[in-house]
């Protein structure tokens, strides 16, 4: 690893749970990546030997085996917090099924001028489309495809986008002002809280179009419903789906206001009855919303398995 630009200490951090073979690739891409000092590697919990395997690597690699498995949420909590008290100046974050092409992070340090930027996340399985539709600044659609993004970017960016915890780089000083993910959110959301804090306290954020970064397409986004005229966020895991519910209702209280929430609310109601009609999932729609609004975040765990 060479040094980094201006003498910076840039660590990534990785969050982990039984996902070895995705590890064993992503592993040796930051390993040939220029300019990190530390890869900092948060298993949480892993019993796939996960632990055996880390314990093996070179030494910029440094393991940091949770003794429970604390979600993605915790993860980032624990990892962020290790790597600012290691002297960071900047934390690349990532998890482990994302891979950066190799000169990813050269190419968002040529863009110094923001506190939370991250690159193009793109599906893996066809480059050519973003893995999360963004909507473009004074835009009301959500675009899915890379070109659009290259059309409407400015210098090379798309300002006040920015897809968090998928090869996003945070400044320390950032860190230092407004803390560290919600770790009680376990997963979902706990990404988008903290881009929206980071927002309310004058973050400058932005996506660097050039800088590439390949991510798994997922189905758990942009379920149709309402006659298509918008859509929800459906899983077929009730773990995924209670965080999600409990997580993006406190989210939308906190940063968007009632009216935004009432709306989620009403959403999630029209989808499982009229959509895909679904009494349990409506019931266990309620318990979690209803334990996000009075602070219970404790509720996933019996959804966890093993």
């Amino acid at each position: 690893m060479t040094e980094a630009p201006a003498n910076l200490r840039i660590v990534a951090v990785v969050v982990t749970f039984n996902r070895l073979a995705l590890l064993q690739r992503l592993v040796p891409r930051l390993l040939e990546t220029e300019g990190l000092a530390e890869i900092l590697v948060v298993d949480n919990a892993s019993t796939d030997g996960t632990g055996e395997w880390l314990a093996s690597q070179p030494v910029p690699v440094v393991p940091m085996a949770l003794t429970d498995n604390r979600g993605g949420a915790g993860g980032f909590h624990v990892g962020l917090a290790a790597a600012v008290d290691r002297g960071a100046d900047l934390v690349w974050l990532m998890d482990d099924d994302g891979i950066p092409e190799p000169d990813c992070l050269k190419v968002l340090l040529d863009h110094d001028e923001f506190d939370f930027w991250g690159p193009s996340v793109l599906a893996e399985q066809d480059p050519s489309r973003l893995c999360f539709p963004i909507r473009l600044p004074g835009r009301a659609a959500v675009v899915h495809r890379m070109a659009e993004v290259e059309t409407a970017a400015r210098d090379g960016v798309i300002a006040d986008v920015v897809i968090p915890f998928n090869g996003v780089l945070v400044t320390r000083d950032l860190v230092e002002r407004i803390g560290t993910p919600r770790e009680e959110f376990f997963i979902w959301g706990d990404d988008v809280e903290y881009l929206w804090r980071a927002r309310r306290a004058g973050a400058r954020t932005g996506t660097v179009v050039a800088a590439r970064f390949l991510h798994p397409a997922t189905d758990d986004l942009g379920t149709p419903m309402a006659f298509g005229r918008t859509t929800y966020n459906h899983s077929p895991s009730d773990l995924k789906h209670y965080c999600m519910a409990r997580n993006n209702l406190v989210n939308l209280r906190d940063y968007r206001g009632w009216p935004a929430a009432l709306a989620f609310v009403a959403k999630t109601a029209w989808f499982y009855s009229f959509t895909r009609p679904n009494p349990a999932r409506l019931l266990l729609s309620a318990r979690a919303m209803l334990a996000g609004l009075r602070g219970d975040f404790t509720g996933h765990r019996r959804y966890l398995r093993g």
